[in-house]
């Protein structure tokens, strides 16, 4: 106890000269998306200067996709949702990851994880991602952010928890903590709302920011059914949740998108989405399926075809398929032969059949389309493994 006590006796101490600090800091002026911008005052200046070390060691991560065409594309729906002159001030980085996130930093770094992409359908829900993260920027969001922490840990904040030292923490809930969580929930509404304000204005359709969460929460229950468990959606996790539930931001996301539901903010851009996504499509489905989320994964691919299966979600569908082991490979297999005969099925499919023809006793059938596919992809990184399988070693 008397250790805690000096703890925050120093705590205490420092405080003086941390608050007249955070009261001298001068207000920045204009958004820091303008051309030439550079942050004011020591808050600012160290966030940003934080950033560009996080910044110097995301460029030489592995996990960054470089993909010229795919980068090219996010670039474009992001500088049509938020203006050319501000989309200037923004590096974007598509990071290798299959979970659904993006976050924005303080300084304009833009970070797009691969999961997401396969989560969303098309280019309208994209922007309504991509104007939410703009304006968590464009507000200086993270610094807001970063003052709130500080003052929640003042010598207030610690006398509080101190007088508490011998009860049950769950029989309290101290002021500080639920005002701070809640100012994050703000953000995330403010950020929703203006995002959905973005994407509308650039004409895309506005029903598409409402979208997003209901499809998430459908994913949870996908998840749950094929774990045999209860589903989590709808799980309230009180005064301390950072971010507002997915059935609040579904809801807010409706009412506010009808107002803007009008032929002229109709654009959806699926078609787009599906082209420009096609040079990663294997590399985000083999993620998915490491997942190892059998549920969740049919859901997500039975949500992007809409009914429509496609050549590339066939083949995915298989490939999903074919990671269940002998159980579902005659399955596999047709999945296979349903998009081998579409003009737009990858040349992954030609893989995929192969192997599970080979596991399935068709070994000259397997070996003759592993050939096709060594044809027509001749760099392929398995290579030799597969000519070894094609030429039946």
């Amino acid at each position: 106890m008397i250790a805690r006590w000096l703890a925050s006796a120093l705590l205490f101490a420092a405080m003086p000269a941390s608050s007249v600090a955070m009261a001298s800091e001068p207000k920045p002026v204009g958004p820091p998306s303008a051309p030439g911008y550079v942050p004011i005052g020591r808050d600012e200046q160290g966030l940003w200067a934080e950033a560009a070390e996080h910044e110097r060691e995301l460029k030489e991560s592995k996990l960054i996709v470089r993909d010229a065409a795919v980068n090219a594309y996010l670039r474009h729906v992001l500088c049509r949702t938020v203006g050319e002159e501000k989309c200037a001030a923004i590096r974007l980085y598509l990071v290798r990851a299959p979970i659904f996130n993006a976050d924005m930093g303080p300084s304009g770094v833009l970070r797009i994880y691969t999961g997401l992409l396969l989560r969303i359908r098309d280019e309208a829900e994209l922007a309504a991602i991509l104007g939410h993260e703009f304006t968590h920027f464009e507000n200086r969001h993270s610094l807001s952010d970063m003052r709130k922490r500080r003052s929640a840990t003042n010598w207030g904040a610690w006398l509080t928890i101190a007088s508490f030292a011998g009860s049950n923490p769950r029989n309290f809930m101290p002021d500080f903590l639920v005002s701070y969580y809640a100012y994050s929930r703000d953000q995330e509404r403010e950020a929703d709302l203006a995002g959905l304000h973005r994407m509308s204005d650039a004409g895309y359709r506005a029903m598409a920011a409402s979208n997003v969460w209901m499809h998430l929460r459908e994913e949870k229950d996908a998840q749950a059914r094929g774990l045999g468990i209860r589903s989590l959606k709808d799980a309230d996790y009180g005064p301390f949740a950072s971010h507002p539930m997915d059935v609040e931001r579904m809801t807010y996301l409706a009412r506010e998108g009808q107002a803007f539901s009008t032929p002229q903010r109709a654009f959806d851009g699926l078609d787009d989405y599906r082209a420009h996504l096609a040079p990663i499509w294997p590399m985000l489905i083999d993620d998915q399926i490491k997942l190892n989320d059998f549920g969740g994964s049919e859901y997500v691919l039975d949500n992007l075809a809409r009914g429509d299966w496609t050549g590339p979600l066939l083949y995915a569908r298989a490939e999903l398929y074919r990671s269940r082991g002998l159980i579902d490979q005659l399955t596999a297999e047709a999945l296979y032969r349903q998009a081998i005969v579409r003009a737009d099925a990858p040349p992954a499919t030609w893989r995929g059949l192969g192997l599970v023809l080979l596991r399935n006793g068709r070994a000259d059938e397997g070996r003759a389309m592993l050939r096709d596919y060594l044809r027509r992809v001749p760099d392929a990184v398995d290579r030799a493994a597969l000519q070894a399988m094609a030429d039946g070693m």
